[in-house]
């Protein structure tokens, strides 16, 4: 019975651990399998460029950029003419690109919506460069980027290695939460551990959340102001956000009954410790015997000693009943 109540004592910070580890895992493999839609919709952050490259559009990429360029004092616009015309022959650009924790997703706009066709190679500490992944490196376009942007761009690239390495201390920390959980079936010591193996994956989980939505929603807030009026727009995804959020509060909600865990639900017998007492400390239970003293009437009294007779194995002495007396004594 002890042993049951302490399962199902820890049953619930268990699968609020299994419960926070579950959107974790999906938060971290975003955007890494261009055939998955449920990856495919996590992603923080998604540039739309449709109107840039729809034909509808009036300006075409180079004329865009040209204007942009226009704003820039001392530039010979001979030579920019003819680095923008070179990157908007060269250029494969998609309707829009996705931003996930390992790498990016791009695809095209039809009407049932937003297809990816495409995903980088997952690769650590990664971020979404918009001059290097839309080949503008090459064409001096670079140096034309407003200085919001780019220093958006260059914090954007610093926190982004931050997080990576907070999702994955949070994802590894939720394992290891669930492997050293076992142990909190034998003693609330086990509790007390995971406790804090818990609280570490809490912090790191939140941490993550939270850098999460600043981050991206200043890059939003940056890249609209600079370049929504070329057709170019960019939109949080909804989907990560709710899954990061969800691990957060399932991993603190842990941490927390892992505490409680620890604090009761010892998983011992209740008797267990009365029979130990009894076995141990002299205590005696209900309707036992014990062997009494000798002699047990005390030491002024002396039982008879029965004699034999030879070759007798029966007892000759006699004895009064009111004499009688019992080796035991009922307690």
């Amino acid at each position: 019975m002890g042993k049951a109540g302490r399962i199902a004592c820890i049953s619930l910070p268990y699968l609020l651990t299994i419960g926070a580890l579950v959107p974790l895992i999906l938060v971290y493999l975003g955007g890494t399998n261009s055939g998955s839609s449920t990856l495919n919709s996590l992603y923080f952050f998604r540039a739309d460029l449709s109107n840039l490259t729809s034909q509808e559009n009036a300006q075409s990429l180079g004329e865009q950029l040209h204007d942009l360029a226009g704003d820039v004092a001392g530039l010979d616009g001979d030579q920019l003419g003819q680095a923008l015309q070179h990157a908007r022959e060269q250029f494969n650009l998609r309707d829009f690109y996705t931003i996930g924790l390992w790498g990016y997703c791009a695809g095209n706009k039809t009407d049932d919506g937003f297809e990816v066709d495409y995903c980088s190679k997952p690769k650590a500490n990664f971020w979404f460069n918009p001059v290097e992944i839309w080949n503008l490196n090459d064409t001096g376009v670079d140096n034309l980027l407003p200085s919001d942007l780019n220093r958006a761009l260059d914090i954007y690239e610093t926190v982004s290695k931050w997080m990576f390495v907070a999702y994955t201390v949070a994802v590894i920390a939720t394992i290891i939460e669930l492997l050293v959980g076992l142990s909190a079936i034998f003693s609330r010591l086990g509790s007390l551990v995971t406790s804090l193996v818990s609280g570490v994956a809490a912090l790191f989980t939140v941490a993550s959340s939270v850098t999460a939505i600043t981050l991206f929603a200043v890059l939003k807030g940056t890249f609209n102001n600079v370049l929504e009026e070329y057709g170019v727009h960019g939109d949080l995804g909804r989907n990560i956000y709710v899954a990061t959020f969800i691990a957060s509060a399932f991993a603190l909600a842990g941490t927390l009954f892992w505490l409680v865990s620890s604090c009761c639900c010892s998983g011992r017998s209740p008797y267990h410790g009365d029979r130990k007492r009894g076995l141990l400390g002299g205590e005696k239970t209900p309707y036992s015997y014990e062997r009494v003293g000798s002699p047990y009437m005390g030491p002024g009294h002396s039982s008879p000693m029965p004699s034999y007779s030879p070759g007798s194995h029966v007892p000759m002495q006699t004895y009064n009943r009111s004499e009688a007396y019992e080796p035991y004594r009922q307690v």
